[in-house]
């Protein structure tokens, strides 16, 4: 089994990772840390061999929590889960040993997939072989590449995000009429996003009564999601 570490800030999110990681065959949950210092206290007394770790917690930064634990000898691979998209950054947590990197927000599918690239791997590096030939390493380091589970055809990722956190923070809820307005958009541009959110199971639809004509529907943020 793959000991594996949680790392995020936010608790939901953190139970959800976890209770993704034992759905995924070879993959065991050990820890749920919510802050770089708890993350590393806990890899200094347990056994762990994954870290999934978002890159903005309240105490440190995701890059130097990457840079204490080699620092500190600590050698569990990382997948960055985070909504970190600055090309600086994946490039200096490339640098740090980060071995995979899942864009917030994604699938359980997309998630699964990268644990299960890590899984085969890690499982291909532990097979005892005298030495390795040029194939062999080839193959283990092909295991690891692989993209994320691409959006449909026009919707812009940057987009996607700037609307996630727009129904994160609006309790009730918001029609796509009301997310164009607050972000600038159209409300059929707004409106194929928070479908593609409410299809994915990020987002719960909901009627609006109360109007004339046809019910309103509202996007309201799952608190609970069968995907992150």
């Amino acid at each position: 089994m793959i000991r594996t570490l949680v790392v995020e800030d936010e608790p939901l999110l953190a139970e959800a990772h976890r209770a993704y990681v034992e759905r995924v065959p070879g993959f065991e949950p050990v820890g749920v840390v919510h802050a770089g210092g708890e993350a590393l206290r806990f890899l200094a007394a347990h056994e762990v061999d994954l870290v999934l770790l978002d890159f903005y917690l309240p105490d440190m930064g995701g890059l130097e929590v990457c840079q204490a634990m080699r620092a500190r000898g600590h050698s569990a691979a990382i997948i960055a889960v985070t909504s970190a998209r600055d090309l600086d950054i994946v490039r200096r947590a490339v640098s740090q040993g980060v071995v995979q990197y899942l864009l917030k927000p994604f699938t359980f599918a997309s998630f699964r997939d990268k644990l299960e690239r890590y899984g085969e791997y890690h499982r291909q590096l532990a097979t005892p072989l005298p030495a390795a030939a040029q194939h062999d390493i080839d193959r283990a380091l092909a295991t690891l590449r692989g993209g994320q589970t691409p959006l449909p055809k026009g919707l812009s990722a940057d987009t996607l995000a700037t609307i996630v956190e727009t129904l994160r923070t609006s309790g009730d809820g918001l029609t796509a009429t009301q997310v164009g307005t607050t972000l600038g958009m159209a409300r059929v541009t707004a409106r194929r996003y928070l479908e593609h959110l409410a299809d994915q199971g990020l987002a719960e639809r909901r009627p609006r009564y109360g109007q004339p004509g046809r019910p309103e529907l509202t996007y309201r943020w799952n608190q609970n999601p069968a995907v992150i």
